[in-house]
């Protein structure tokens, strides 16, 4: 049993027991309440330890392949300018889409009450600060408070800079840093699975809470998040055919028909490397050469989650309106560039491994409540297919916009990848 089916197991398992415990043996939801909810928050707490330095090593290494990238040849040049357009457009896309389907499909405000005094860890939701307080607050003073307090915002502000600044060392230092940040981040990357392989025990304790406090409409309320999570994500897929029919030049059955077998593979493994010989066979059922695909695909698995951006916003927009958090045009415009920045970080993983060092930035950012991700980690199952077949799409739909564009300009330094031919 994958681990991901573990923990939706568990959650599955926790919320029934503790709805029967509330029905069938009131007294004892007390009790059960008090040694679970501890187990629930430190599992909780261990997962949220790991966000700031994984954050931090994350953008710097992604900036840092970013650059080498765009460094590499001019087709890998356009190749990341394009791949940044669609995650900007992606997270913008959240911003519009994900309120317009709240109000098109409301979650029952009953069902939003008894998970909002089941859930435990969230706290009042802090007051917004005047717009002028905000943007100086922005550049961080001191960055070592910020980071023990979390401010994601200057937080990655600071990031950023810094990843940018160590571009222009001497290369050999560069090096050093890099691959110093890059440790960090594996090892934050193996505490994190270990934190997972014990998530079912945590996901069932915090579970047994909410069961038990909110009874069976926490399935309705979880039911409906994945629906309107999956929703985005499903229209940010279906952009990639009119990116292709319109970039790459083909009819919409030709670039189905490429695009089914990769699919498949998206939709069993729920990831994006494992369906690179897929989309290599598909691009040059297209028409694209090897010279090309060889370079742009495995780049758009290393960097480009077109659906990461809107569907991590999603999941963030979703608890906030859960919560009642205000979100102004401002708040959504910071959390749309977060959103953005953070998958440009983020690794070509399952993603249960990912999901709370995605989100919680972004949560943090637009003032909503980071403690409901450890319960809805547990059905990103079905988030995450939606996830890699959006991502899958369109790292094929770029590929062969590209490789038209080579056609119209073919003065490009690539070369034909070996072993890619195969």
């Amino acid at each position: 049993m994958s681990q991901s089916t573990r923990i939706l197991v568990a959650l599955v398992v926790g919320l029934v027991a503790g709805i029967l415990i509330a029905a069938y043996a009131p007294a004892s939801v007390e009790p059960t309440v008090a040694i679970a909810q501890p187990i629930g928050q430190a599992w909780l707490n261990a997962l949220q330890m790991t966000i700031v330095p994984l954050v931090f090593s994350l953008l710097v290494t992604g900036v840092a392949a970013t650059a080498a990238a765009a460094q590499a040849g001019r087709l890998a040049g356009r190749a990341v300018g394009l791949y940044v357009a669609v995650m900007v457009a992606s997270a913008v896309s959240a911003a519009f889409l994900t309120p317009l389907l709240l109000e098109l499909a409301p979650l029952p405000v009953d069902s939003a009450a008894a998970l909002r005094a089941a859930l435990t860890g969230v706290g009042p939701n802090p007051p917004v600060p005047p717009l002028g307080e905000f943007l100086a607050g922005i550049i961080p003073s001191n960055i070592v408070r910020t980071t023990a307090e979390s401010n994601f915002l200057s937080m990655i502000i600071f990031a950023l800079i810094f990843a940018f600044a160590l571009m222009r060392i001497e290369a050999g230092l560069r090096e050093v840093l890099v691959r110093l940040f890059t440790a960090v981040r594996d090892t934050m990357l193996v505490v994190i699975g270990w934190v997972l392989w014990i998530g079912p025990l945590g996901v069932f304790a915090l579970a047994i809470v909410v069961g038990a406090k909110a009874g069976s409409g926490a399935f309705h309320a979880l039911v409906h998040y994945i629906l309107i999570v999956a929703g985005v994500g499903l229209i940010v897929t279906l952009c990639a055919y009119p990116m292709a029919i319109i970039g790459g030049r083909v009819s919409l059955a030709r670039f189905s028909r490429a695009a089914l077998p990769s699919q498949a593979v998206a939709v069993s493994t729920q990831s994006s490397l494992a369906s690179l010989p897929a989309m290599l066979a598909g691009a040059r059922s297209l028409g694209t050469p090897v010279a090309t695909a060889g370079v742009t695909l495995p780049l758009a698995v290393a960097l480009l989650r077109a659906t990461g951006p809107a569907m991590n916003f999603a999941v963030a927009i979703y608890i906030a309106h859960w919560f009642g958090v205000p979100l102004s045009f401002g708040t959504l415009a910071v959390g749309t560039m977060v959103a953005a920045l953070t998958s440009l970080g983020a690794v070509s993983l399952p993603g249960t491994v990912s999901y709370v060092s995605s989100i919680a930035p972004v949560c943090a950012t637009i003032g909503a409540p980071a403690a409901p991700l450890g319960l809805l980690v547990a059905v990103e199952t079905l988030p995450d297919i939606m996830r890699t077949l959006g991502n899958v799409m369109w790292d094929l739909a770029t590929t062969i916009t590209l490789s038209r564009r080579e056609r119209v300009d073919p003065a490009s330094d690539a070369e034909p990848s070996e072993g890619l031919t195969g």
